[in-house]
């Protein structure tokens, strides 16, 4: 019998791929140092957590879990819809934003297609490109901070199926202008997918933003991404949601998992969006803590980026992978990033005194230099 050749155990598109890294969790850190009152600013995570009336129905909803939640989600879409003033076949939920971004990649491309995303982005765009095996091109932010969107129109091809861009950006914190968002879906040929992902828009204080739910009249094929992950607290939940035309959003129906939010997620749905004055007391506090922190990183020689999220990209101007191992050993996690911005830490703004309690190992560390 001839020896048969061994074949690779997985396509080089999964051998490419790397395992999303999330912050470091508080009881791994403390469990590896042996220290106690570690903070994380490592997520973006609500420091408030979630209206109490959410709290409630989710309790509420953990005595039917026997049950398979709706596999329709008609309730949490309803209500999405109602918030949007959107019809509800133009909403589809997702186990987190993260899960439509896969989503999406997996309907709207295949190999021999091409996307295009900023870098540094959110690094859930690549995954979803290399997962697909899908050709795609990174396009340098200004600076490596701000959006070029020229370049990104520049860098669309004839074989281009899907451009990714975050309004606001995650780890930078930029955004695009109205005028700039405009352009952007003007100029976009007719059968490229747009994805605005605006899971931190809740956040967004400069005069000159808008969200693309105003302009989705100017390119048929938009999807607009949003996530109750950030500012409604639910994180630990997993939802997210994406809006566009009924006809992208029912091939994302087609290729969605069965069952793919929770029954507890659902039910938090609804009196999440219904409770905005809770949302709203969050970003009031987001809005003047982000004002106040970056002043206190200036006053130390630093330099944080201007920022549009709930957390500040602060350049330390050596290794961020040191930075962040010493702020670790005093209790403070931060998110070190990878090239072209590996100087920078990107940190969340938590309560005033876990941010003071941040700003004063960051003043430590200066001193320590």
């Amino acid at each position: 019998m001839s020896q048969r050749e061994q074949k690779p155990l997985v396509p080089p598109n999964v051998e490419r791929m790397i395992a999303y890294k999330p912050g470091k969790p508080i009881e791994e850190l403390e469990r590896e140092l042996g220290i106690t009152g570690a903070i994380k600013l490592a997520s973006n995570e609500n420091p408030f957590g979630p209206s109490p009336k959410v709290l409630a129905a989710m309790r509420a909803a953990v005595e039917d879990v026997r049950f398979y939640p709706d596999g329709a989600g008609h309730e949490a879409r309803s209500a999405i819809a109602r918030f949007l003033s959107r019809p509800t076949e133009e909403v589809v939920i997702g186990n987190g934003s993260n899960e439509l971004i896969d989503l999406i990649c997996r309907t709207f491309a295949a190999p021999g297609d091409h996307m295009v995303f900023g870098k540094p982005s959110f690094v859930c765009y690549w995954l979803g490109a290399t997962a697909t095996n899908v050709d795609y091109t990174e396009v340098p932010l200004i600076e490596n901070l701000a959006w070029d969107v020229q370049a990104m129109l520049d860098a669309v091809t004839p074989r281009t199926k899907i451009l990714f861009l975050a309004n606001p950006n995650n780890p930078t914190g930029a955004h695009i202008s109205e005028d700039e968002l405009v352009h952007l879906l003007s100029s976009l040929p007719e059968d490229v997918v747009a994805v605005l992902d605006e899971a931190y828009f809740e956040f967004a204080t400069a005069d000159d933003y808008a969200t693309a739910l105003k302009h989705l009249h100017l390119h048929e094929r938009t999807l607009v991404l949003r996530t109750l992950s950030k500012a409604y607290g639910l994180a630990g939940m997993r939802v997210g949601y994406a809006t566009g035309p009924a006809a992208l959003v029912g091939y994302l129906h087609r290729m969605r998992a069965p069952f793919n939010v929770n029954l507890v997620a659902q039910a938090a749905v609804a009196p999440a969006l219904e409770d905005q004055a809770w949302v709203q007391r969050y970003v009031d506090f987001n809005a003047e803590e982000r004002v106040r922190v970056a002043a206190a990183l200036r006053e130390l020689g630093l330099r944080p980026a201007p920022s549009q999220g709930n957390f500040l990209l602060v350049d330390f101007g050596r290794p961020g992978r040191d930075v962040y191992d010493v702020l670790l050993r005093r209790g403070v996690i931060t998110r070190p990033m990878p090239a072209p911005i590996d100087t920078w830490l990107r940190i969340s703004l938590g309560t005033r005194e876990e941010n003071d309690r941040m700003l004063s190992a960051a003043a430590e560390e200066v001193r320590g230099r």
